[in-house]
């Protein structure tokens, strides 16, 4: 009988850069600048996720077929989300409403003119 030995990953070490991560992905916005807080957003985001799926998940262990089905359902989901964000992030239209956004422009048209 053969041993394999698989490599466990540092998972301790693992958790601290993601909360590096975390961190710095959460203190980006309050720099102001708008493009440090889009790659803080976006860019650390990636880097979490994809982080996470090779080494809590495994997902380099696994059969062949399984990344691919993962990518597979990724693509269809940023599919379905340009195919739907249009009509959704719209504000306004023909037949078109969003209660709970003129609730909240309401809101903040009170709160604009008494301020605290």
């Amino acid at each position: 009988m053969s041993e394999e030995h698989t490599h466990h990953p540092n998972y301790v070490k693992i958790w601290a850069i993601l909360v590096v991560l975390l961190v710095i992905s959460v203190t980006g916005p309050m720099i102001g600048i708008k493009w440090v807080t889009l790659f803080t957003a976006f860019g650390i985001a990636i880097v979490k996720a994809y982080m996470v799926v090779v080494n809590f998940m495994h997902i380099g262990a696994t059969r062949r077929f399984v990344p691919y089905l993962v990518v597979t359902c990724l693509l269809f989901m940023f599919l379905f989300f340009a195919g739907v964000a249009p009509d959704v992030m719209k504000a306004d239209g023909e037949n078109w409403s969003k209660p709970s956004w003129l609730e909240a422009q309401a809101q903040a048209a009170l709160e604009g003119d008494h301020p605290h």
